[in-house]
């Protein structure tokens, strides 16, 4: 069987990728100023669900752009999704990334508290007193005790982004998420990862650094 391999530049095959998601989407309509977060997460994973199951509240860009550009940071539940976060763009704004999760005080903390150490880094976050930006792409329990921390009047997030994967409460912590008063990006369902996290970030500093937007 002959095998025939496009002729694409290094430089040019996201371009590309991108221009192959876009023919791919045809005729499916997407919700003016998410296209580029969509894509990037077709483009990550390469499951055109995310053109389904990807939900975002009112204004959830612009509200999010807004805070970015005020120097809000980004608290995540993985060292993965943390290293995947483009910090270079995103410190032209004031803004870092956090990720307390293997932080000996939060080992501690959930132990003595028998919760996870994903709840235990979302204490931590909340009493950082800065604008934050969570990106949650693996634990469940972390939107469960961000539902909690809102409703008790504890945090008031500039956005959630609620895409963790798995089967364990992972559906019902993103509904949580989207019931809250707070802006939200989640995927709805049992999709998403630390990966699918770090580019909805990315996706949202590239739209302000005017790159990369195909």
């Amino acid at each position: 069987m002959k095998v025939e391999l496009e002729n694409v530049k290094p430089m040019d095959i996201e371009k590309r990728s991108f221009e192959i998601i876009t023919e791919e989407l045809g005729d499916k309509k997407l919700v003016p100023g998410t296209e580029l977060i969509v894509k990037r997460c077709i483009h990550t994973s390469a499951d055109f669900d995310y053109a389904e199951n990807l939900c975002f509240s009112e204004n959830a860009v612009e509200k999010a752009i807004a805070a970015i550009k005020d120097g809000a940071c980004i608290v995540t539940d993985t060292h993965m999704a943390e290293s995947g976060i483009n910090k270079r763009v995103l410190s032209r704004y004031g803004g870092e990334v956090f990720c307390f999760i293997s932080d000996e005080d939060v080992a501690a903390t959930a132990k003595a508290n028998g919760t996870t150490r994903a709840t235990a880094s979302m204490d931590k976050a909340a009493a950082m007193g800065k604008k934050l930006i969570f990106a949650i792409g693996n634990a469940p329990t972390a939107l469960v005790r961000l539902y909690e921390l809102i409703e008790d009047g504890k945090l008031d997030p500039e956005l959630i982004i609620g895409v963790p994967v798995g089967f364990v409460n992972v559906v019902q912590s993103k509904e949580l998420i989207m019931q809250a008063d707070v802006p939200y990006i989640v995927a709805r369902g049992r999709k998403g990862g630390s990966n699918v996290a770090a580019c909805i970030c990315n996706a949202l500093l590239y739209m302000i650094d005017n790159n990369r937007g195909y």
